[in-house]
């Protein structure tokens, strides 16, 4: 980027290049018990549900999979009991600001690319994209930490952002022993990804995501069973303090959406950073770009 207004980063840059072009689909006849599969699978959040001659007609997310869960329906369910419709698209040219704006706008996590009404969907732009195209600009910015070497010396560290000006200043926790229904229902109210779960001496043991309950409704698992039955570990985290940068090169690096932050000690929990937070807050992990910052 040397030569470059770090201030415009994000001008000129369009859908298509930050969009992924693998788009997961399913058809509306397809059960609840596939939908887990493939999103599972894929490593995805939503599915693309089409009718005939694959025409988009919804989206199942992992929010309205967990849904059904907690409601009870049976996985031989159709998708098209539980999605929701219509997609919302973008086009290819379509300016980033432009995308996120639309995304802001309808609250949205996810935008489907297409040429026009009618077309084939053509990719998907969701948050952590975004994330990805930045972190690429990061890499190449002659005032990045990523750039060292001779010019280690030059980088101004005042500028760079830390973890705590990006996270979510909140975290919802809850005990190991709480049930499935009661981590569900906490996960709707709140609009939280994933919950740390403590022991009996409030440390933090694990980690329930929307992944792990799609996963224990796959396998018939009762919501009435504890949340340590199913949880994840261990819980990862990062320091308030640390550069935006290094932790965002980690959840790059370690395939992960989110992390929990502390303050001090690991223990004490006091937020949570994620690709989206990354993303919805600017466009880039320095103040070099702080003018063209993507306001939440």
């Amino acid at each position: 980027m040397t030569g470059q207004d770090h201030r415009q980063v994000l001008k000129g840059l369009r859908v298509q290049d930050a969009m992924r072009r693998l788009v997961t689909q399913l058809p509306t006849t397809a059960l609840l018990s596939e939908a887990c599969r493939t999103m599972i699978k894929y490593k995805v959040n939503a599915i693309l549900i089409t009718a005939d001659q694959q025409t988009p007609v919804g989206v199942v997310s992992k929010t309205d999979l967990m849904t059904a869960y907690y409601a009870g329906l049976p996985l031989g369910t159709e998708v098209a009991q539980i999605m929701v419709g219509p997609p919302r698209y973008c086009h290819p040219q379509d300016s980033l600001d432009a995308a996120l704006d639309q995304m802001r706008e309808y609250r949205i996590h996810r935008l489907y690319v297409t040429l026009g009404l009618g077309e084939p969907v053509s990719g998907i732009l969701a948050f952590p994209d975004i994330v990805g195209i930045l972190y690429r600009f990061c890499h190449r910015c002659d005032k990045s930490l990523l750039s060292r070497g001779k010019k280690a010396e030059e980088t101004a560290w005042s500028e760079q952002l830390s973890v705590r000006e990006v996270m979510t200043p909140d975290v919802y926790i809850l005990p190991e022993e709480t049930s499935l229904w009661e981590v569900m229902g906490g996960l709707a109210a709140y609009k939280f990804g994933a919950v740390p779960m403590v022991g009996a001496d409030g440390r933090p043991v694990g980690v329930v995501s929307k992944t792990d309950l799609i996963t224990a409704y796959l396998h018939a698992l009762s919501p009435d069973v504890p949340a340590r039955t199913i949880m994840s570990t261990p819980v990862l985290t990062c320091q308030q303090d640390e550069l935006l940068l290094d932790v965002i090169q980690r959840l790059i690096f370690w395939d992960l959406h989110r992390i929990f932050v502390f303050k001090d000690r690991p223990e004490t929990l006091v937020g949570v950073l994620s690709l989206s937070d990354a993303a919805r807050f600017r466009s880039g992990s320095c103040r070099a770009c702080l003018v063209s910052r993507i306001s939440p």
